[in-house]
């Protein structure tokens, strides 16, 4: 319980203020007048005031609230390196044991794990939301059980008392990470992109250990290959992507004995190949009502580099019109067919017949051009069933279809085969058939698939209409109808003309998104979409292994003939390893070396900053856990094995009362007394004070 003065004035402040100084006035009068009774009189007036003042004493209940220690227990990646969790464990075990051996104090514990993102460790946000939480006049100290690797310093709060930092590793503690200076989103096919990196030493790095260390470079997962690079330099490392759509380029440099985490020894960069320019060669053996069709697909795509070799006048052609006079010049086969042959990404054959026009070694180039990484599409008219089919030429040892005399003249409604529904060149084209199904065909040459040839579309009754094969390291198709362009005239409703074609170019031309047999995952957050892509069987779970070497089985339901797909939440950030069958690929979930693994060594040299405003000390671990002292307000909060919180002193009020000093009565006959006792001593000792009676 505790007692004060307070006032409740019956008038304001000011008028008792006035009538105070005018009470002044007529003492010092009284003084100067010599009377005796003067000091009589000034305490009158003084009880007069001081009743006008209206005092009152109040009394309060109070009840004492304890003191609030607040501990920050760091749990994020960096944290879970080496034997810190257990450093950390046994700190707060301490922590938890000294705040309760002390009176009246009270210990919150708040665990932060990783930011979301690439956030890091945000452990000065994660204090001031722990202050906000509480009373600050009860806070009397906060303490810190971290790495000392904070990312948001500059959300640091401001501190009502001591700030400590109890810092886990150890000393000797040393790492090598790998680091990606600079990677582009984006680079040309076939030309070199310039990569940045750098290995770097951090702690107390081992004398014997070198300047040198082993690079593991790998592409799409394929073979690895091991370099013999520097340690401490920028190293400038060109790098041609080898194919179009997402290249996923891994860097990794060997573990060594001692160093602390191999978390940031690999990092993974994912650069989009894009085609400069395409070059595709179209030979057409003769105007028909399709030709336009191939020429039209091809002329919309600016990044597409046409070249249309045309064969308007045969020379079987008997017509008597001087060849000085054609208006056409000599078209340059032997330039296209033998000396730049290499440079064209596809070869397409449209109705093309045997006339003598191209020499049969100039086809026997094509073939080789296919089994060495080309493609070729033979877009096939009547005279593939006749003696002068290309079938009947070297490209028949590449073709993967077989070549009747049969021509079907007859209306039929494509369709795809199971195959074909999930091949990627055709799967899900049914989706986009008009309403009553495809418009017809009118003309289909017969064929029969070779062994190891892809049937996806099959025409009249069910005979192979488009089939698809890789030939060494090429690929080839051959579309056995020459009357696709009816579905782009809208012909009974027409059908998906354009994106067939458009599927079936970019398959030839090897885009890994339309790749028969593919894994791929897709990072969004720390959430991982795995697809798999499949013309044959259910292939079954994916093995995912994580940045930790972890290893988790994930079952794949089919969502659609030939795609199965998984959903699955990564546990952190990182690179994770995804294995299925002989597929296999590799994701980073945020990036491949996330903030939390830039700067693994322990230091207290960051939160230095926040902790000596306070007066609060940075103490390792390892030298162990200090005891907790109550120190003064202002005074040094830590020592050699030690650390301090302040003690608030904060209460709460239970109950208030308030009574009069005196009654009103009483100031009054009070303030007369005193002024009677004047007017009695002024009376009997005369006017002036010392003047005889």
């Amino acid at each position: 319980m505790t007692g004060t003065v307070i006032f409740d004035p019956l008038l304001p402040w000011v008028v008792l203020g006035v009538l105070a100084v005018l009470g002044a006035l007529m003492l010092a009068f009284a003084i100067w007048r010599g009377l005796s009774g003067w000091w009589l009189r000034g305490l009158s007036l003084a009880v007069l005031l001081l009743a006008l003042a209206n005092p009152a004493l109040q009394e309060e209940d109070r009840q004492p609230l304890t003191d609030i220690v607040i501990a920050v227990v760091d749990d994020s990646a960096s944290q879970r390196i080496g034997d810190r969790p257990d450093q950390a464990a046994a700190a707060l075990a301490r922590v938890e044991a000294e705040v309760a051996s002390l009176e009246n104090t009270e210990l919150r514990v708040v665990r932060l794990g990783d930011a979301e993102g690439d956030g890091g460790t945000e452990l000065m946000t994660a204090l001031a939301e722990a202050l906000a939480e509480e009373p600050r006049a009860r806070v009397a100290g906060a303490i810190l059980i971290t790495d000392g690797q904070a990312h948001d310093m500059a959300l640091a709060p401001q501190m009502p008392a001591p700030l400590h930092v109890l810092l886990t590793g150890r000393e000797a503690d040393w790492d090598r990470r790998l680091i990606i200076r600079n990677a582009p989103a984006f680079a040309i096919i076939g030309e070199p992109v310039t990569l940045t990196l750098r290995i770097e030493d951090q702690g107390a790095v081992p004398a014997a250990l070198g300047s040198e260390a082993d690079l593991t470079i790998a592409i799409d997962g394929a073979e690895p290959q091991t370099y013999r690079v520097p340690v401490g330099e920028d190293m400038e490392l060109p790098v041609t992507l080898p194919h179009g759509g997402m290249n996923v380029l891994q860097f990794q440099t060997a573990v060594t004995d001692g160093e602390l985490t191999d978390r940031n020894n690999a990092a993974v960069v994912q650069i989009n190949g894009v085609r400069d320019r395409l070059r595709v060669l179209l030979v057409s053996g003769e105007p028909h009502a399709g030709e336009r069709v191939w020429r039209n697909l091809l002329k919309s795509d600016a990044a597409v580099d046409l070249v249309h070799f045309t064969i308007l006048r045969p020379p079987e052609k008997q017509d008597g019109i001087p060849v000085s006079e054609l208006s056409l010049i000599a078209f340059p086969t032997r330039e296209l067919f033998v000396e730049k042959i290499e440079e064209f990404d596809l070869i397409i054959f449209d109705r093309y017949r045997l006339r003598g026009i191209l020499p049969t070694s100039y086809l026997e180039n094509v073939r080789d051009y296919v089994t060495n990484g080309g493609t070729v599409l033979v877009a096939a008219g009547p005279e593939f069933g006749s003696a002068d089919s290309l079938y009947r030429s070297p490209l028949a040892d590449i073709l993967p279809v077989e070549a009747t005399s049969r021509v079907i003249e007859e209306g039929f409604r494509p369709a795809l085969t199971d195959l074909g529904r999930r091949h990627p060149v055709t799967e899900g084209l049914d989706d986009l058939a008009p309403e009553g199904g495809w418009g017809r065909w009118f003309r289909q040459i017969e064929i029969s698939a070779k062994e190891g040839g892809q049937v996806v579309m099959q025409g009249a009754s069910d005979a192979p209409l488009l089939v698809l094969a890789r030939e060494g390291e090429g690929r080839v198709a051959v579309l056995a109808s020459d009357h696709a362009w009816l579905w782009g005239r809208g012909y009974e409703g027409g059908g998906p003309q354009l994106e067939l074609l458009r599927r079936l170019a970019h398959w030839m031309m090897k885009e890994p998104e339309l790749e028969e047999e593919a894994l791929t995952a897709l990072a969004t957050g720390q959430s991982l979409t795995i697809s798999r892509r499949t013309i044959k069987d259910a292939p079954g779970d994916v093995t995912i292994t994580g940045p930790d070497g972890t290893e988790t089985v994930l079952p794949m339901p089919e969502v659609s003939p030939g795609r199965y797909a998984a959903d699955w939440d990564a546990p952190e950030i990182g690179l994770y390893r995804l294995a299925q069958g002989d597929l296999s690929a590799v994701v980073a979930v945020g990036p491949s070396a996330p903030k939390e693994f830039e700067e693994t060594i322990a230091s207290g040299e960051k939160l230095e900053p926040v902790t000596e405003p306070t007066g609060g000390g940075i103490l390792r671990l390892e030298d162990g856990a200090p005891d907790i002292r109550a120190v003064g307000e202002g005074r040094v909060a830590a020592g050699r094995g030690w650390i301090g919180i302040t003690p608030r002193g904060a209460y709460v009020t239970q109950d208030i009362r308030v009574a009069a000093i005196l009654p009103g009565w009483a100031w009054l006959l009070l303030a007369a007394g005193l002024a009677l006792a004047a007017w009695l001593r002024e009376g009997r000792f005369g006017g002036k004070a010392g003047r005889p009676g």
